[in-house]
């Protein structure tokens, strides 16, 4: 996408973290913006950040699990702005929990937002692009999306899911000669809050079944990394300029990749499963 001045973003979980950070670096460009979150409170703060830099923004409460409100969110935008270029399906969570010890009901809402959320943004969105000609999905996985570590079961099988459906989604594209493109974004450490929001908005908010103690002991030592992680706002940054460059994928630590080839070289040398 070669300009983005006027345009139109989407971007979920767009009133904190990550996604506060794509919707800086794309009104930083011009963009008009369409914030959606469950987080009414971190929504007004966007919305009054956004606007008192003279950004066109609106916010929209969704639930990125339910069809229904991406299609409320689809039409918001449209009947704002007339149109959607970009967006960003950027909502997720994650509990740190034993596979064994992971109750359905936890694997379910997960996976639900974490990778329902992309696939339901494709359905609505992507015909609105293609209709009008222009336009770029992103979804925002993770590079547990390329490597399955212990206690992040459900994370780990909803992120890997994103990024086996944007990849599709592009080879299709592709194929096609859509003029919408498609990429993945790839984190590692991030400074965000996102085990915090996970805990607040978890269904009944129960501890996992037998394992609360290692799951604690999990969950304090990712928000430990995550505290020193890199800042979000550059994160939106690569997001942009992947965007502009209709680049696929986006790895905001591109040498944690090397354990994706230690991966793949014990596939290779003795099918074992290398440690992760």
């Amino acid at each position: 996408m070669e300009n983005f001045e006027g345009k139109v973003a989407v971007v979920t979980g767009g009133a904190s973290g990550i996604g506060l950070g794509i919707a800086r670096a794309l009104a930083g460009d011009g963009m008009r913006l369409v914030i959606a979150d469950l987080d009414e409170a971190a929504m007004g703060a966007a919305r009054d950040e956004f606007s008192a830099a003279g950004v066109e923004v609106i916010t929209q409460r969704c639930d990125v699990s339910n069809h229904d409100d991406i299609q409320a969110l689809a039409d918001a935008a449209m009947s704002t702005f007339g149109a959607v270029h970009v967006l960003c399906n950027n909502a997720g969570i994650g509990i740190p929990t034993a596979t064994h010890n992971m109750k359905l009901a936890d694997w379910k809402w997960i996976v639900d937002v974490c990778l329902w959320g992309p696939i339901y943004g494709v359905d609505v969105f992507l015909p609105l692009m293609e209709e009008q000609g222009e336009g770029h999905i992103n979804a925002t996985s993770s590079m547990a999306g390329l490597i399955a570590t212990r206690m992040m079961g459900a994370y780990n099988v909803a992120k890997h899911g994103v990024v086996a459906l944007m990849a599709t989604l592009e080879r299709d594209l592709r194929a096609r000669k859509s003029p919408v493109h498609a990429s993945v974004l790839c984190p590692g450490p991030i400074n965000t809050a996102i085990s915090r929001h996970s805990v607040e908005y978890r269904p009944g908010q129960s501890k996992p079944k037998a394992d609360g103690e290692a799951s604690g002991r999990v969950a304090r030592s990712i928000q430990d990394t995550l505290e020193n992680g890199m800042d979000p706002d550059e994160v939106g940054t690569m997001v942009r300029d992947a965007i502009a460059n209709d680049e696929f994928w986006i790895l905001t630590h591109p040498h944690w990749t090397k354990a994706v080839h230690k991966m793949l070289a014990a596939m290779d040398e003795d099918r074992s499963l290398s440690r992760g």
